[in-house]
Parts: structure tokens; sequence; C-alpha cells
């Protein structure tokens, strides 16, 4: 058993001036398998890069094992493949480098190909088959399932269930972790949770926890009031003697003690009161202790537009048509309503048809009829391509400012944000803008291709409920296992392969 033991650590990026992590304390051990989750921007891909050396931040780090962080950057991706795995592997084991990616479904021949020419996901198991190579190293996975199709995912899972060894995995595919961790390091709002378990056995736990809460905090509001008044009516009365008492004393009269009753009366009635607020503020500072780790997931809007007809795409012997594709034809029919979601392994077209749906150029047989004035909004696949601020990038795009800036803090933007390079985001973070300006243009029919990739559970769930909750019309994407089985009304399965493209 190895341990890596966290004293103290704080970091901040330098020109923040919120840090990532502040008087950070852990205690893991490297035998776990060990589930890392928590919203876009908590810290989940610093701390990786902090365990691996690659920053550095004031506090003490304990490791007695070298931390690898998966994936690695590829240099010269043109390339053999297995020059690029074999990087960094120690002689005595390169042997299983065959072996391990076996196990992860790729053949020995994917080894003598340039690695730019393999797919992304067969790249991704490539990589992951490479990383545990090396014995003495911890392995810590970084969100691998984002190039990887359902058939993908379960093998990968499979894969590192079935490993005699710990590693470090960040992930928010519900699904995925739940198959293959045994603990879940949870970044909440107010520090670190560290618990047995899978996802959901945590998740459960923490909306339990989060119900007593909120109970109790609706509580206490109750008590708050209550004494609040109780003390406004003490007051009143108070005061109301002491003005008595004044009154008597301006006269002159005192007659049978009643100045010395008044004033021992009116006395004890400004101590029950100081009493009554002192216990009103203990219960407030009690309801401050509540809440600080229930994460906000409010309510997103959506007015989808509604169009004169039914059928809205109607797809007749259709398949892409790409050098060396050969898909099998498929007919698609999507009405007013449905939530459609394309199904097939990576290559097989599930992008190229999107795009085609569109109205780009994308070769194919078959025909595409697209109802006439079709209002579309679009959700790519990547969204690396952001820069500026998006107050700017906004406007550029004709959205709604406002409406804009509201879903990007409904999901769990700071202000800071805002005033920040996008380009400096986190991967989750410009996903977050592109589907935040998709919800701000209303439309008669939502596209979205992998929307979730890099987007953490909470958000996933927010656009779940959103998504049952205003009903529009969706053609997507999806590989999150739970949220196609929440979502789609259909599935359209799409055969065949293709080349990168």
């Amino acid at each position: 058993m190895s341990q890596i033991t966290i004293q103290n650590l704080s970091f901040t990026y330098v020109g923040d001036h919120t840090p990532v992590f502040e008087g950070l304390n852990l205690q893991l051990d490297t035998n776990w398998k060990l589930g890392l989750v928590g919203r876009n921007g908590r810290g989940k891909t610093t701390l990786l890069r902090l365990l691996a050396g690659e920053l550095e931040g004031r506090g003490t780090v304990s490791l007695r094992r070298r931390c690898l962080r998966w994936p690695r950057q590829v240099e010269n991706p043109a390339r053999r493949t297995m020059d690029i795995l074999l990087e960094g592997v120690p002689p005595e084991e390169e042997w299983r480098l065959s072996w391990e990616l076996s196990k992860l479904g790729l053949e020995e021949e994917v080894l003598e190909r340039p690695f730019s020419t393999l797919s992304g996901g067969e790249q991704t198991r490539a990589l992951l088959a490479a990383l545990f190579l090396d014995e003495g190293a911890y392995p810590m996975i970084d969100e691998p399932t984002n190039h990887l199709d359902g058939p993908g995912r379960a093998l990968v899972a499979d894969y590192l269930r079935g490993l005699d060894r710990g590693f470090l995995l960040v992930s928010h595919d519900r699904a995925f972790l739940d198959s293959c961790v045994d603990h879940i390091l949870a970044l909440n709002p107010t520090g670190p949770e560290l618990v047995r378990g899978t996802f959901s056995s945590w998740f459960r736990d923490k909306e339990d926890r989060d119900r007593g809460e909120a109970a109790q905090n609706e509580k206490l509001k109750g008590e708050i009031r209550r004494l609040e008044q109780a003390a406004a009516d003490r007051k009143q009365k108070a005061d109301a003697v002491e003005r008595a008492k004044v009154g008597i004393s301006q006269s002159g009269i005192v007659k049978h003690g009643l100045r010395p009753y008044l004033g021992e009366k009116s006395r004890k009635g400004q101590q029950q009161r100081k009493n009554i607020e002192r216990r009103a503020d203990r219960a407030i500072q009690e309801k401050a202790g509540l809440l600080k780790d229930i994460e906000r997931a409010d309510t997103l809007k959506l007015t989808p537009l509604v169009y004169h007809s039914d059928r809205l795409l109607e797809g007749r012997e259709l398949s892409i048509t790409y050098p060396g594709m050969r898909g099998t034809p498929i007919r698609l029919t999507l009405r007013q309503g449905d939530r459609l979601c394309l199904d097939g392994g990576n290559g097989s077209g599930k992008t190229s048809l999107l795009r085609l749906i569109l109205g780009e150029g994308v070769p194919h047989t078959g025909t595409l009829q697209r109802a006439s004035g079709l209002v579309i909004s679009y959700v790519p696949q990547k969204a690396d391509h952001l820069r500026g601020e998006p107050a700017a990038w906004a406007e550029g795009q004709g959205l709604d400012l406002t409406k804009f800036l509201t879903l990007l803090r409904k999901l769990d933007f700071s202000r800071a944000l805002f005033s920040r390079d996008m380009g400096e985001y986190s991967a989750g973070q410009q996903k977050k803008v592109l589907l935040a300006a998709s919800l701000c243009r209303s439309a008669h029919l939502y596209v979205w291709d992998e929307p979730l990739n890099y987007i953490d559970l909470f958000s996933r769930m927010q656009l779940e409920e959103l998504i049952l909750q205003c009903q529009p019309t969706l053609l997507f994407v999806e590989h999150d296992r739970v949220f196609r089985e929440k979502i789609a009304t259909g599935i359209v399965e799409l055969e065949g392969s293709s080349p990168a493209h």
C-alpha cells in the first residue's frame, strides 16, 4: 500500500484572484480505484497537474510513487504508433504493449500505422494501454470517455475494473464511473469529500444529506421568523413600559411604589428582548452553516419555436459517401417533439450526417428533405476555437447578451470568468459557452453533437431537466448512457466506418 499525502496545499493561477485550492488536506491510497468528480472549474485537472509536478503550489505533497497524467501530449502524430506509445516505457515492460492493446480491443497492426491515422477512439485506447505499462507509476486519467462511443466506453470500463492496481479517474459519465471505481473524491463547494463506494452510492447519500439540510434550513427559517416577531413584540411592550415610567417621572407622581415597579418591569422586558434576539442570532448562525455543499442547479429556460407542420426532416436510403466509407443506408423521419439520438461506432458518419442536415455540402447518396424555413440551433462537437471575452463573442453571434450571461451563471459560471479570455477556460467551460448560445436561440430544431463532452455531472442533470420540461425537438449524438435513456424518444442506428476526415 502506498499513500499520497497532501497537507495545507494552496494554489492560484497567475493573474487570478480566486484560489483553486486553499489549505487542501487529503490522504489517498494508491490501491484505490478512485473517481474524482466536481463541477467544471472546481480544480480536478489542476489537482492532477499538481500531483504530476506540472504545477507548483504552496504546501506539502508527499508521494511514494511517480504520478503519470493521461492524456499526454503527442508530439508529431505522423510518427509510428509503436514509437509514440513506448516513449518513456522501461525496456523490460515493452513486451506487454501488445497484451494491453488486445484487452482494449486493438489489433497489433495499429502499432505500425501512423498515430494520426487512428480514430479518436483508437488513439484513446492506445494511449491508455501505454499508460499502464509502467508498474512503478501511479496512473491519473483525465476524462477518457470524451472520444469513445458506447461500446468503447464499456470496453475501457471493463479494462479498468479488471486491473489489479489503483488509479485516479476524472469522469462525468455516471454509468462509466459506477462500472470501474470503488472510491469517490468529490470536490464540493466547501472542500473535498472522500468516501468508499460508487458514484451512485455517493450521490444517493449526498441527495439524502441535501434534503436533510434543506429541511433543517426551512425549520430554522421558521424559528428565526418566530423569534424576530417575539423580539419585536417584547420590544414594543418594553418601550410602552419605559414610556409609562418616563411619564410618571415627569409628572412627579410617586404612588404606592409605582415608579420602581415600572422600572423593574422595563428592565426585565428589555432583558427578555435581548435574550430572544440572542437566540435568533444563534439560529441564524446555525442556518448559515447549512446548504454550503448543495450544488446549485438553477432551472434553465428554453423557448423553442413551433413549426406549422409536423414533419421536419425526412431521409430516405440516406448514406454518407466519403472515400472508403461503407455505410448502410438509413431512413430518418424527425417529427416535431421528437428527440432522436444518432447511434453508431466511431467513424460511422454521425457528425457528417448532422453537417448534412445543417446544409453543408457533405457527399451522400439517397435523399434528405428538410422543412422549408426551418430554424436550427447547433452545438458543435469541438469548442476549442473560442477566443476573447464571452460578452464580445456573444454580441458577434447576435445573441441576447443578458439572456446569454444569465444562462452561463446558471451553469455555474462565476462573474470573474466573464472578463477572462475563453481560450483560458477549461474544456467544460468552453462547451458550456456553446450550450448557452444554443439555448439562447429560439429554434424549431436543436442539433447537438456530443453536447456533454467535458460537462460536469450537475450541469448534465440541469440539461436533462430542461429538455424534459421544455420538450424541444432535438437531434443529437451522445454516448452518455444515462442521459440517452432519460432524454431520447428514439434511436437511429448508423453502421459502417470511414477514414478520418
